[in-house]
């Protein structure tokens, strides 16, 4: 998931630095979407182990 955010922050700054905005911006918000979703799996995640027991990493 963190790679496809990373992925489409590339793909928006290259397009951003081409001169094309409207695929710059699109490619951005996804690629906000896409860390945010990151970030609430990684919490979900973490907050699953240690109601496992198992402290966090």
């Amino acid at each position: 998931m963190l790679g496809w955010a990373l992925t489409f922050l590339v793909v928006a700054l290259i397009a951003a630095a081409l001169g094309f905005g409207g695929i710059a911006g699109a490619s951005a918000g996804i690629a906000q979407i896409l860390f945010v979703i990151f970030l609430i799996l990684f919490v979900v995640a973490m907050v699953a182990r240690a109601v496992r027991g198992k402290p966090p990493v």
